[in-house]
């Protein structure tokens, strides 16, 4: 989906250094300094427009919440939510998920949400894909020992890819739901985009995976 510029995020970002964090790399294995306490940290990667990790910051305050968002027009909605908010135990990271190693020590993250992914269908991309091996082994250097992933996706053929990438890898898959809107799953917070797909009656996948 193309994403509109908004020519003003650049400065708007700059302007909130509290929520979207300018450096980083300063806080790998120190980010307890930021939030002001020892709370599990979760992250998400590829946080979208912020719906997600702003109602989960919400619903859980015993829990510090990092979103990481590549594109800068888009990190600003999520930016938007976090001031309206005004919640301190969320905060953003303008940056790759190739980058996690430079601002996270090992034991930093306790669980890591991917949801509704870009699924790279061509075999040719397949290295793009946030559940590629490559960044697997990323996720667990920078999660605690047996640190947890909860995957979402519309996208069958990328859940039926990542399931067999995490058991490849030899994760254990602790759950898996294949219609999570018709399941007995309780709790669920949706992104935009699972709003958008769901209505439109596209089923839900969601699974927890589990270093070893």
């Amino acid at each position: 989906m193309r994403v509109r510029h908004k020519p003003w995020a650049k400065e708007k970002i700059e302007q909130y250094p509290q929520y979207v964090i300018p450096h980083p790399t300063a806080y790998a294995g120190n980010w307890a300094d930021l939030f002001g306490n020892h709370h599990p940290i979760h992250i998400e990667v590829g946080t979208g427009k912020g719906q997600f990790i702003s109602k989960m910051a919400i619903a859980h305050p015993e829990v510090n919440y990092i979103g990481i968002e590549v594109q800068q027009s888009v990190i600003v909605s999520a930016l938007d939510k976090v001031i309206e908010t005004g919640l301190s135990n969320v905060k953003l990271l303008h940056s790759d998920g190739a980058d996690l190693r430079k601002f996270f020590a090992k034991g930093d993250v306790d669980r890591i949400y991917l949801n509704f992914s870009d699924p790279w269908p061509k075999n040719r991309h397949e290295k793009r894909r946030l559940t590629y091996h490559s960044f697997l082994n990323i996720y667990e250097e920078i999660l605690i020992d047996q640190g947890d992933i909860h995957f979402k996706t519309d996208n069958r053929g990328l859940f039926e890819y990542s399931l067999v990438s995490f058991s490849h890898y030899g994760m254990k898959l602790n759950a898996i739901w294949l219609d999570l809107h018709n399941s007995d799953f309780e709790g669920n917070i949706m992104t935009e985009y699972e709003e958008k797909f769901a209505a439109k009656g596209h089923p839900i996948y969601r699974c927890e995976v589990q270093f070893k």
